[in-house]
Order: structure tokens, then C-alpha cells, then sequence
């Protein structure tokens, strides 16, 4: 690290370091409360990171946690590159070699042809013919709630409707999607993880999360071999097969982007859940307007709500990019080869840009929070999927169980990366 970084790093953050998983383990204001910290220094802070066996770690980034910084930096995709990866810890190369390279981790023109064969999942028609599937399967989730009673929101209801979503989309049998959400679970585990080798318990999340990469990957070749001999009405079927323009999707691609949907599309829309009920729950007022009488104020609110809950929460917390050339960013001038982390929690909380950020107010307009990425050519493909889910998920909630409420405090995920909660106790009247 040059002197220069090392002074930059001791400017008034000394006591806290992002990379150890320390900081990750505090509880969510103390965090907010560092991001401002580094915001008020006005140029992006140097981390060292710990040089890791089997993985790519060791150079150390800077911290983009400004709202115009992570704008400008997911926008200009040719400076600030996804390649090799957009996240931490950087997986070896040998891992792309054995399972391929998903979207999230590559450049045009690479990621512009595997985007445009993708994007047929999430076009407006293709988004309203699968609508009155997630009313479906969100209807039959509160049937079960009903029928057990209350006792883990993120089990009975988070974590099911999007896995649920994304398994009918692909064309996965219903009797394995137990199976993919715990692969998925194991995978998102390891997320962010750093320490020694030699620690049984990094060895272990770094085993499972491999396992659940070669077991989703395995379950999703078989499937693709069958539809394209016999393609059905599935999505795995359109990416397979042939578009118009003679372009579709390896084996090895689709395991890779199905690992994407997997985590993206499925853990935005379950952390949100989540953290939405526990915010609704927190600030009554808010959700009185949201539901008013009878969900009067409903179909008014929901949109704005929902964006301020992905703002207030971001559910994913970060991505890497790595400069390509030399290059001012802010006053700050980076290097050809540096590294820079994007934090989404920071740039959403920044009041340069959100007036009174900490407050969480589903009237707030205009809304330009990063939570489904920066603008930009990675900008969330899953996004109005997301939006759609939200939306029908809450009314059949708040429709149906009268008194709805957190009940307790959520355990969340240990990760840097998934602001993800893995329990959370719920009431409601019976």
C-alpha cells in the first residue's frame, strides 16, 4: 500500500475495517453510521485485504460510497470493469473455467449477447403472463399460513415466493425446489466471507458454497439437455433453443445464469419481504397509509413503498469493479488495475441526494436509490420481476391476515454481501 493510501486509510476510520467480517457482524445502524463516516470525507478510502489462498484477494479497493461516485462508476462500464468479478471475495480463475463465467462478472460485448438472450424473461409480456402465477403461488403461501399459524415469516413466506417464481419460470419440477433453496442458502452463506484457510468454518462455507455451485449446475444441465431435444413452454426451452437470430444459451451458460436468478432474483425479493413487514411493523403510521381501511390507499402506495424499502434496506450491499485505464473519479485519481468496491447501503443513505435518508418515509419522491444496482449496462434485469412479486405478495398479505406484524427481532445473515434475514418471528389475528 503507498503512503498516500495509508494516509487515506487512517483519515478517521481506523477503528473499522470493511473487508473483516467484524464490521459485518455489527448491528445495521453502527454500520450506517461508519458509511456516513467515510461520506463526509469526500473521496473514496483504501482497504487492504488479506491475501487468501485459492482466491484472486490481496490487492485491497476503495470504497465507493457516495451516490454520485456509484452512479458514475456503474454507468461507465468500460473504466470500471466487472471483469474478473464483480464480487468479493474474487473467485479464483479455475472456477470460470469449471462452471462458466455469469453475466455479473463480465463486459460487453460478452455480457451485451448474454443479456440480450436473457432479456426474454423479463419483458413486459413475458412479466404478464407469469402474473397470475404469483398470485397463485401467493394466495396458496398465506392458505399455509393460515392453516399452521404464524411462526417464521422469512420460512413460510419470504423465502418462498421468489424460488417459487423463479422454479415455475425455468420449468423446475415443484418437488425439487426444497432442494434448490437449500443449495441456494449454502451458496449466499459463503458470500463476503474472508479469513484463513485454516479456520474450519471458512472451510466449510467455502466447501458448501462449491457443492451448491456443482449441485444447481448439475440439475439445471439435465434439464436444458431435455428441452432442447424436447422443448416445452419453459424458459429453460427459450434459452436453449434458438432465437430468430440463431443465438441461444450453452449448457454451461445457462448453469451460470441460472445460479444469477437464483441469487439476484430470489434473495432481493425475499430480504425485502423481510425487511418490508419489519419496517411496516416499526413505523405504523407508514403502514397505515400504505393499507389505510381495507387497503384502501393500497394500489396508490405500493409502488413508492417498495422502492423505499429496497432504498432504506439494499438488499444487496455491494459489487467490485476493477479500473481499465487511469482515471479521475470525484477528484480522485485511480490507476489502471485499482479496485473499487460499489456500496449500495451508503450511496442510498447519502443526503446530497435523499432528504432526511435515515427516515423512512414511502412518500418519498423523487427516489433514485441504487438497490437494484446503479444505472448502467448491469443494472437488475430482475428488477420489475422484483416490483411485481412485492407488490402481489404484500396485498395477499395485508388482504388476508388482519394485524399482521413483526414479532421480534430478525437474525440476520452473516455476510458482506446479502443483507439477508434469516428469521423472523410474525403475528397476526387469528
Amino acid at each position: 500500500m503507498t503512503e498516500e493510501r495509508a494516509a487515506v486509510t487512517a483519515a478517521g476510520v481506523a477503528d473499522f475495517d470493511l473487508v473483516g467480517m467484524a464490521f459485518w457482524d455489527r448491528p445495521p445502524q453502527e454500520r450506517l453510521a461508519d458509511f456516513a463516516r467515510l461520506r463526509e470525507l469526500g473521496r473514496p478510502v483504501y482497504f487492504a485485504e488479506p491475501r487468501v489462498p485459492f482466491v484472486r484477494s490481496g490487492k485491497g479497493f476503495h470504497a465507493l460510497v457516495r451516490h454520485a461516485d456509484v452512479v458514475e462508476a456503474s454507468r461507465n462500464a468500460k473504466v470500471f470493469s466487472s471483469e474478473p468479478a464483480a464480487t468479493s471475495p474474487e473467485p479464483p480463475s479455475w472456477l470460470s473455467a469449471l462452471f462458466g463465467t455469469p453475466m455479473v462478472n463480465m463486459d460487453d460485448p460478452a455480457h451485451a449477447r448474454l443479456r440480450r438472450i436473457v432479456f426474454r424473461a423479463f419483458t413486459p409480456k413475458m412479466l404478464a403472463r407469469i402474473e397470475e402465477d404469483v398470485r397463485a403461488t401467493a394466495a396458496r403461501i398465506v392458505d399455509d399460513v393460515l392453516a399452521v399459524g404464524p411462526r417464521d415469516f422469512v420460512e413460510q413466506v419470504a423465502a418462498r415466493l421468489p424460488i417459487n417464481v423463479i422454479c415455475a419460470m425455468m420449468g423446475i419440477p415443484e418437488r425439487a425446489r426444497p432442494y434448490v433453496l437449500s443449495r441456494i442458502d449454502a451458496m449466499t452463506e459463503y458470500s463476503g466471507v474472508r479469513g484463513s484457510l485454516a479456520s474450519p468454518r471458512t472451510l466449510r462455507l467455502l466447501y458448501g458454497n462449491l457443492r451448491a455451485i456443482v449441485d444447481l449446475h448439475r440439475l439445471v444441465a439435465r434439464l436444458g439437455r431435455a428441452r432442447r431435444a424436447n422443448p416445452a413452454g419453459d424458459l429453460v426451452s427459450a434459452l436453449v433453443n434458438a432465437n430468430p437470430d440463431g443465438e441461444r444459451l450453452s449448457v454451461r451458460e445457462l448453469g451460470s445464469f441460472f445460479d444469477l436468478l437464483l441469487v439476484a432474483g430470489n434473495e432481493t425479493t425475499r430480504n425485502a419481504l423481510a425487511h418490508g413487514l419489519k419496517l411496516l411493523t416499526d413505523h405504523p403510521a407508514q403502514r397505515e397509509l400504505l393499507i389505510g381501511d381495507e387497503l384502501a390507499g393500497y394500489d396508490e402506495r405500493i409502488g413508492g413503498a417498495i422502492e423505499e424499502i429496497v432504498r432504506y434496506t439494499s438488499p444487496i450491499i455491494q459489487f467490485r469493479r476493477t479500473l481499465t485505464q487511469d482515471h479521475e473519479l470525484g477528484g480522485h485519481p485511480f490507476q489502471a488495475g485499482d479496485k473499487v468496491v460499489l456500496f449500495y447501503p451508503a450511496a442510498n443513505r447519502d443526503p446530497d441526494v435523499f432528504a432526511d435518508p435515515d427516515a423512512f418515509d414511502i412518500t418519498r419522491s423523487p427516489n433514485p436509490h441504487v438497490g437494484f444496482g446503479g444505472p448502467g449496462p448491469h443494472l437488475c434485469l430482475g428488477a420489475n420481476l422484483a416490483r411485481m412479486e412485492l407488490k402481489i405478495m404484500f396485498r395477499e398479505l395485508y388482504g388476508r391476515l388482519p394485524g399482521l406484524r413483526a414479532d421480534g427481532e430478525p437474525e440476520y445473515l452473516r455476510s458482506s454481501f446479502d443483507n439477508g434475514i434469516t428469521r423472523l418471528p410474525f403475528t397476526f389475528a387469528r
